[in-house]
């Protein structure tokens, strides 16, 4: 788990640098892109295979085995609240302005406008609640 945390600056590195090659290059920057995809896809399916073709080991001790349980519990309830909030935060813009817009046209229009930016918010509370029972299954 600690290799993709590692790896997340250099994937946002080669998305920028992706960007920039489509950005200058056109279709030869596509074709580029397209086979460094296949060669990450090849890749990926070589080390599957080999994963699951390696002969199992003898009898681990099961601390070891569920060492790294708890980490993965605790990154996916941050990831949890991080995605859920990010959607909320896109939702409640989108629908605060629609209710804005609506609310110069038809004042009386407050409470309904509210609800809806009420149920867009709503999406953060779901992640949160994803989160909570996350960590307590951590």
């Amino acid at each position: 788990m600690i290799a993709w945390l590692i790896a997340l600056p250099v994937l946002a590195a080669a998305f920028g640098v992706v960007r920039l090659l489509t950005r200058r290059r056109g279709r030869s920057a596509v074709r580029w892109l397209l086979g460094a995809n296949a060669a990450v896809l090849g890749g990926a399916l070589a080390l599957l295979v080999t994963a699951l073709n390696a002969p199992a080991q003898a009898a681990a001790p099961v601390a070891a085995a569920n060492s790294g349980s708890g980490s993965a519990a605790l990154i996916g309830a941050g990831v949890a609240v991080a995605g859920a909030s990010i959607g909320a935060a896109i939702a409640v813009g989108y629908t605060g302005a629609a209710a804005i817009a609506a609310m110069s046209e038809r004042p009386e229009l407050f409470g309904r406008a509210m609800v809806i930016v009420g149920l867009a918010e709503g999406i953060a509370v779901y992640g949160l609640v994803v989160a909570i029972l996350l960590i307590g299954k951590a």
